[in-house]
């Protein structure tokens, strides 16, 4: 279609059923936003025939820092996304301009040497290509322009959003929708290791890919088992609420390696390579020696993964019985042991800067004083945002408080939308 049939289709009733779905009923401000792209690519590219796309942010609801050393999490994809129209083009580059981040930049599909910094959006995209390569998937050229409601740096895979972007306009485009989304999350994550120099795992990818609310497995992590949960979170009558603490001044990129780093270091020990090799029973077994070759902290973060693992799998049986109370509980005890035995809430680099852990302060008070809710660390951590559930008739009333104390604007109200990273012409 082209721009002008694209943008009839975006007032049709099939849009707008796709629209509410996507949205939890917010339809015109996001119609609004995909006409935005569309007008906005004819201006950049000519009127071509074009596609929009859509890949989501996520949220992760427990297994905090266990996908690394092949755990088990929790998450879901949420109803902030990052947007695009895109054509193939027959140039053999992509151009990319984002709106969001205010980038116009083009990648030369026959130059995908890393370069001398690695980071940025640009390195990101040139690894992603590598990766569909080295995957053995088809490459090619296409123009993107973007728009991206995700929240940047701050818990909830704004990078891994754009990842999923640009693989299913590819996979659409040359692979005829081949790829799968543990594909979608070998690329994304081969980008980020091989480019960026950044040791994550396969959960941001995933999530935002996959759709809805999912538990993963990742102890073959080459084929992580996937289960979508069938959950009405709407019929509990709580609210999704993510908190903006502000980003952190300090460099978070040895923090968050540490993480897996140090739970590595106690497999190690036993002669394995990642937690999920080894048992809660071992390391307590042989406490005194893994202290000492490891250190406190590296024994409280394997201790954290083990039970970490056991809180999913009860956090899930929980809403597959429709326990919500106790499911509640799990992300409150999931959140302690993120704070207290992950030790990811605040930077030892920049301890008096602590907005992760001053946000579940005033959070804890607020729940304490009306008996009811619950909420944890969210993402990475050490900086960025933190999660909560409360009641529908008490989500006003939270946000206003966090948004006396932290700033205006800096809470979210958030769904879990049914769909992760899709073309939307083919839905």
């Amino acid at each position: 279609m082209n721009s002008k049939e694209t943008l009839a289709f975006l007032e049709s009733g099939k849009a707008q059923d796709i629209l509410k779905s996507l949205y939890a009923g917010e339809v015109e401000v996001n119609k609004a936003r995909y006409q935005n792209v569309v007008n906005k690519f004819e201006e950049a590219f000519g009127d071509r025939d074009i596609c929009l796309f859509s890949s989501p942010g996520r949220t992760e609801i427990s297994g905090n820092h266990t996908d690394h050393n092949h755990g088990k999490v929790l998450a879901g994809s949420i109803n902030l996304d990052c947007i695009g129209a895109a054509a193939k083009n027959d140039t053999n580059t992509i151009r990319i301009i984002s709106e969001t981040f205010h980038q116009d930049f083009t990648v030369s599909l026959d130059e995908l040497e890393r370069g001398e910094k690695h980071g940025g959006t640009v390195e990101l995209v040139k690894g992603m290509v590598k990766g569909f390569k080295e995957f053995g998937f088809q490459t090619g050229g296409f123009d993107l322009y973007t728009s991206s409601t995700v929240i940047s740096a701050a818990g909830v895979s704004s990078s891994a959003a754009f990842e999923m972007l640009v693989c299913t306009i590819m996979n659409h485009f040359y692979n005829d929708g081949k790829l799968n989304i543990v594909n979608y999350a070998h690329i994304g994550q081969f980008a980020e290791n091989k480019y960026w120099d950044k040791a994550s795992g396969l959960l941001d990818q995933m999530a935002c890919a996959a759709g809805g609310l999912i538990t993963i497995d990742f102890k073959n992590p080459k084929e992580p088992v996937v289960e979508k949960i069938d959950f009405d979170f709407g019929a509990q009558k709580h609210k999704l609420i993510i908190v903006n603490t502000g980003k952190g001044h300090a460099d978070l990129s040895e923090d968050y390696s540490s993480v897996p780093a140090e739970m590595k270091k106690v497999a190690a020990f036993f002669g394995k390579e990642v937690c999920a090799e080894i048992s809660e029973e071992q390391v307590i077994d042989n406490l005194a020696a893994v202290r000492e070759a490891c250190g406190d902290r590296s024994v409280l973060r394997a201790l954290h993964f083990f039970e970490e693992n056991k809180r999913v799998e009860e956090e899930v049986k929980a809403l597959k019985e429709n326990r919500f109370e106790d499911f509640l509980t799990g992300i409150t005890e999931s959140g302690n042991s993120s704070w207290k035995w992950l030790q990811n809430c605040f930077t030892n680099h920049s301890w008096q800067e602590q907005g992760i852990t001053v946000a579940l302060a005033l959070t804890e008070l607020f729940l304490k004083e009306k008996k009811c809710g619950a909420c944890r660390v969210h993402g990475g951590g050490f900086a960025g945002v933190i999660m909560a559930m409360v009641p529908e008739e008490l989500a006003e009333e939270y946000a206003a408080y966090m948004d006396k104390a932290l700033g205006e604007g800096n809470a979210y109200r958030m769904s879990i939308r049914p769909y992760g990273a899709v073309c939307l012409n083919t839905l």
